[in-house]
């Protein structure tokens, strides 16, 4: 199916829970937020049926996103059941890496194809401050966990904010020389409740690349892995992975948009940053077909978002919806 501006849509994140370990400076206030009763939280069995149902209406390809998906008991249960639903593609994982060692072979095991992990900085204190939170992570091994559990491609994304972690860029860059990942460089998007970070914290992603190239020597445009996303890639002469971008700040790219987002609640979320929402959890408790509620949220889908404009959707946290 397409929208009323004539983008295919084939891509659903899927947000299972509202909850996160971390408490990231971008993503989620100090203090969290008002948590979702569990009883409108959808089972993964009804996450699974509505993929079932929008499967023949062209939905391929799906990621499982939060807050923090794998604090979710027994994840591996919904990789199974998205994994086996017929015409899926590829169901990928958003995760902070906390729980990736222990995990990664069973839910590559399950069904899961692949794996973006959030890495914010490879210093233990600053990462610890950013997500304020101290959970021993160690992003380096957690992504090489991945990796060997055969999760591929490993995305690596790190938010840029200057004067926070925008020193790092040069370190996470040569990750890609020895491994093959794929790190992005996210702009930051200062949205709802984390005022403390504004325009002054983005780094455009010109500048990114300019101090990749410091690193690497000089960057070609690369194909890039397998996905869904924005990004624009590049690669180093001999590097065995690349670098991207990922720009919603400097440079838009809601023409080519191609996914729908399921809150946690069943809401199905037609912008990141919009405030169109269409409810499925009730049609689908009710035993109704959700065709004609997948073709009304379509129709209804913005052009654009409005986050150059500092208007957030309504959002107080990133962490709402699974970004």
């Amino acid at each position: 199916m397409r929208d009323a501006q004539g983008r295919r849509i084939t891509y659903l994140r899927l947000s299972v829970t509202d909850r996160c370990n971390f408490r990231c400076l971008y993503c989620m206030p100090a203090d969290g937020l008002e948590w979702l009763p569990k009883a409108e939280i959808l089972s993964y069995e009804e996450i699974a049926e509505v993929v079932r149902q929008l499967q023949p209406l062209g939905i391929r390809r799906l990621r499982v996103s939060g807050g923090e998906p794998t604090i979710r008991p027994n994840i591996e249960v919904l990789f199974r059941l998205l994994k086996d639903i017929p015409g899926i593609e590829d169901v990928a994982l958003s995760t902070n890496g906390v729980k990736l060692a222990q995990g990664a072979q069973g839910w590559r095991d399950a069904g899961l194809d692949r794996v973006n992990l959030s890495v914010d900085s490879l210093r233990p204190a600053r990462l610890i401050a950013i997500a304020r939170r101290d959970l021993g992570l160690d992003p380096v091994a957690a992504a090489l966990a991945a990796e060997r559990a055969g999760l591929d491609p490993v995305k690596i994304n790190t938010v840029v904010m200057r004067g926070i972690n925008d020193d790092e860029i040069e370190d996470l860059a040569r990750l890609t020389l020895e491994h093959p990942w794929h790190v992005r460089f996210i702009e930051l998007m200062p949205v709802g409740e984390m005022s403390g970070l504004t325009w002054e914290h983005v780094v455009p992603s010109v500048e990114v690349l300019e101090r990749c190239e410091t690193a690497l020597g000089a960057l070609a445009p690369a194909d890039g892995p397998a996905g869904n996303g924005p990004a624009a890639y590049y690669r180093a002469a001999g590097a065995l992975g690349t670098v991207g971008v990922i720009t919603p700040m400097t440079h838009t790219y809601c023409g080519a948009c191609n996914r729908v987002r399921l809150t946690a609640d069943g809401r199905l979320r037609t912008c990141l940053f919009g405030r169109h929402e269409v409810d499925f959890r009730g049609p689908l408790r009710r035993g109704e077909a959700l065709a004609s509620h997948f073709a009304r949220a379509l129709a209804e889908k913005p052009p654009e978002h409005h986050l150059l404009q500092m208007d957030a959707g309504g959002l107080s946290a990133l962490s709402q919806v699974g970004g």
